[in-house]
């Protein structure tokens, strides 16, 4: 919008080619170019003149606030950089030292111990799967984020039910963790997962939408972002079909799809 201008009622606005005048009945008479919207609202005439409405649009008279709402990615990106931090501090608290009185009561303390740790192993692993999907969640927003001019609130909430699945996340990794070999824990996993990358493709959908992408952003990459997203979760909901015949089938390859996501990348292209 590039301005707005109220007129009183006993004004009359007239349209001279590609000019507006208004307040012919002023002393001092204002010239405008561009389109020229006038409509009526209460006892008061209005107008706007804008290069980007089409016909027949709807100018509203008063700032709502939901118009105004929610405008900062930077406060966006702090925010989730902070609930992310949380996140992954969350994940480390699982993991608990082998008792150390029990272990120095055994006849051989270095075979107790290594055994413990070795006991360790299938919460240690969960917790490096969490933290490497927290970690390519964080780099597919803080991607998203990189190329918004301004955001929106309706962007703010959706980006809220994606940080929400963040926070739970520590939650479905440790009861997996305590249940490697039931089908409803990793369900529950996987669920998260997945509403991780639904409220991902949301928001950048709900961006994209509102149009509220950088202006020299390339036409090829709204594509490539819902592409990855979506093929990313597809291999997710394969991997959590493996279930099926046995959980651990899942986690591996649950894993094997992280490990592309994280290293992947890097390898091909110190390939080119």
């Amino acid at each position: 919008m590039n301005g707005w201008l109220l007129i009183p009622r006993y004004s009359s606005p007239e349209s001279r080619g590609g000019n507006a005048v208004f307040f012919q009945s002023a002393p001092d008479a204002a010239v405008y170019d561009g389109p020229l919207y006038i409509g009526r609202f209460g006892n008061v005439l209005w107008c706007a003149f804008t290069n980007d409405l089409d016909v027949g649009a709807t100018l509203p008279m008063t700032t709502a606030y939901n118009r105004i709402a929610g405008q900062s990615v930077e406060r966006l990106a702090a925010l989730s950089d902070g609930i992310f931090a949380v996140a992954m501090t969350l994940l480390v608290l699982d993991l608990h030292v082998p008792a150390a009185e029990l272990i120095r009561r055994e006849l051989h303390p270095e075979r107790a111990l290594g055994s413990a740790l070795i006991a360790l192993a299938p919460q240690f692993l969960m917790y490096l799967m969490s933290f490497v999907t927290l970690g390519i969640f964080w780099v597919g927003q803080q991607t998203q984020l990189n190329y918004l001019e301004r955001s929106h609130r309706s962007l703010a909430w959706t980006h809220m039910m994606f940080l929400f699945g963040v926070t739970i996340l520590p939650f479905s990794t440790r009861l997996l963790a305590e249940f490697l070999t039931s089908r409803i824990a990793l369900l529950v996993y996987w669920a998260n997962i997945f509403l991780l990358g639904l409220s991902l493709y949301l928001s950048w959908t709900c961006a994209t939408h509102l149009r509220l992408t950088k202006a020299d952003v390339a036409p090829e990459i709204p594509k490539a972002i819902e592409r990855r997203i979506m093929i990313a979760q597809s291999l997710y909901a394969f991997g959590a079909l493996l279930c099926i015949f046995n959980t651990y089938w899942s986690i591996g390859f649950i894993v094997l799809v992280q490990l592309n996501y994280a290293i992947a990348p890097k390898l091909w292209h110190r390939g080119e």
